[in-house]
């Protein structure tokens, strides 16, 4: 245990442990370990136990462990870049990703998840702002890295296929009927490397003899802020543990080296790199790697493969519910999922677990938390429209919006500031936004709640304009700056609008220059160009001018407002 982390006496006692499950610990030791550290004893406790599940591939820890080393020897011998040195990942959720993730940190290096998603612009950006210097991508994503990769400091680009792992009979149907119709066969520049040259040749039976402390930065995972400028969270060894930890001791029944995970949520993602990945990495758990949601693949899946542990977005539970195949389709094996990154509708909650039999519980968390904080509790009290209580090592107070050092009382609304061993060390290279959100040992959220007088928290409002739409972070600002930059925009602003499917959606108020014709398709082509599918806004209005405040400042807040009381109308 870290000296810093050490607790003498019991923990304080709060109104929210009275509701914790039986068998769920007020505290848990915070390990002095490494991510390698721990998966290499896991390993060695469950060598035959499954690991990965793709595809139809099944992939034991004995055997990853030999693909593990082989990626960190890879990494020090044909890249030269030293410990602490940052390398993306640029995949969706396969074996490779889980490779080089273990592979690099083993190494010693820093792993910079990146979105899949991204486009040329916004990849860019990523790279440079964390200056990494070696990326793994994906074959179809290749003639786009290509074509930035001077542009950054990027100094060793690896290229793997999704089929890299396939079984036998499924990659020669997919080279022979879909390989060149998903744009995976891709001529590889001299200077590049193949995944499969990269690893030939390395040692699988002993990892390098360089390890790094729990301290050190394992990954710069990225968020965003008040001002929509992306910033990556510098989460260490021991953030990550420790959460993946907290979470799984909020589970009282988790039985370690018998759990399977379906991890639907991309790894890119603190949440699903966390309540996944990490989850079983320190328990011996299975993961069932689904690299794109698609509803009927899912409920096959889960036919044949059983998971027990499914967590997820509402988006995610809501397109499985309303698939008419769901009922022809055995969801029984599913103990237990967790739902964040929006607020979950009780209907959607109660019918998938009715449908499923399984347990369906709402909790909270940010990246800047590795990322989960709260939860309610699995089989016991929960409250409707709750995010829950604080997990253990965990706590969480709300705090004066004007007077950020005055503590609000009870069903009082402020902002939510959270203590704990998984917040993380701070921004990259941002000093001055380190010290904004990191105060007094309190990670500030930005985020607008109230605690009952059970300990229950409520997320009322944010005080930045992110908007989560489908369980992604989008921040107006960013899509503002794409607007802009069209020839016939005059004015613009971008809000998050009420919206049945994904909880919130983007809406983009629009006033055209005078004398110029726009429509809402020629809008969304242009961002489909310039920015990420998920951040394209779904609705668009076209208006003479914008609500303005006297200084002439665009009021974003009073068109939000506008939207949910045509909401609560149209629910009349």
């Amino acid at each position: 245990m870290a000296t810093e982390d050490r607790v003498d006496d019991a923990p304080e006692e709060k109104p929210w442990f009275k509701h914790y499950d039986p068998g769920v610990p007020r505290e848990i030791e915070v390990p002095d370990k490494t991510i390698p550290q721990f998966y290499r004893e896991t390993a060695a406790r469950f060598p035959q136990t499954e690991a990965l599940s793709f595809m139809g591939t099944k992939i034991s820890y004995n055997r990853l462990t030999g693909l593990i080393n082989q990626f960190s020897h890879a990494l020090i011998n044909h890249t030269g870049l030293p410990q602490g040195s940052k390398i993306a990942i640029h995949l969706p959720n396969c074996p490779q990703f889980v490779i080089a993730y273990c592979g690099a940190l083993q190494a010693g290096y820093t792993v910079v998840p990146c979105n899949p998603l991204y486009v040329e612009r916004e990849m860019e950006i990523q790279l440079n702002d964390s200056e990494a210097e070696a990326i793994i991508t994906l074959t179809r994503f290749y003639p786009m890295i290509s074509r930035i990769k001077e542009k950054t400091g990027l100094k060793k680009v690896v290229v793997t296929s999704i089929k890299e792992y396939f079984p036998g009979h499924l990659r020669l149907l997919y080279t022979l009927f879909r390989e060149k119709k998903e744009g995976d066969r891709v001529n590889i520049a001299p200077e590049d490397t193949r995944w499969s040259e990269f690893l030939k040749g390395q040692i699988t039976e002993r990892s390098p003899q360089v390890e790094p402390g729990p301290d050190s930065p394992a990954c710069l995972l990225y968020t965003g802020g008040t001002t929509g400028v992306s910033k990556g969270a510098v989460l260490t060894h021991r953030n990550l543990i420790v959460n993946a930890l907290q979470t799984a001791s909020f589970m009282p029944d988790y039985k370690e080296g018998r759990e399977k995970g379906l991890a639907v949520l991309p790894f890119f993602h603190s949440y699903g790199l966390t309540t996944l990945l990490n989850l079983s990495f320190v328990k011996g758990g299975t993961l069932v790697l689904v690299p794109r949601f698609d509803a009927k693949m899912i409920l096959q899946l889960i036919d044949k493969e059983k998971p027990t542990l499914f967590p997820g977005v509402p988006t995610l539970y809501v397109a499985l519910i309303n698939t008419p195949e769901i009922q022809n389709h055995d969801l029984s094996s599913i103990k237990v999922c967790n739902s964040g990154a929006a607020p979950l509708p009780v209907e959607v909650q109660s019918r998938f677990e009715d449908i499923s039999g399984g347990k369906l519980v709402e909790g909270y968390g940010l990246t800047e938390a590795s990322p989960v904080t709260h939860s309610n509790p699995v089989y016991g009290y929960r409250k409707e429209g709750s995010i829950g209580v604080p997990l253990p090592n965990t706590t969480a107070k709300i705090m004066d919006i004007e007077n950020p050092d005055r503590e609000m009382p009870v069903e009082e609304s402020g902002e939510l500031a959270i203590s704990g061993p998984q917040v993380m060390q701070g921004y990259y290279n941002l000093p001055e936004e380190t010290k904004k959100t990191l105060r007094g040992g309190w990670l500030y959220t930005g985020d607008i709640a109230k605690m009952d007088e059970d300990g229950f928290f409520y997320i009322v409002d944010r005080k930045k304009d992110m908007v989560i739409a489908g369980g992604y972070n989008i921040f107006p600002r960013e899509v503002e700056e794409v607007l802009y930059t069209h020839e016939k925009i005059q004015e613009v602003v971008v809000a998050g609008v009420p919206d049945e499917y994904r909880g919130e959606t983007i809406k983009a108020y629009i006033v055209p220059k005078e004398g110029k014709e726009l429509s809402e398709e020629e809008i969304k082509e242009f961002c489909k160009e310039n920015m990420a599918v998920y951040k394209v806004p779904r609705k668009i209005e076209f208006r003479e001018q914008l609500p303005k405040s006297m200084v002439g400042k665009i009021l974003r807040r009073e068109l939000v407002e506008e939207e949910k009381e045509k909401s609560r109308r149209e629910e009349k």
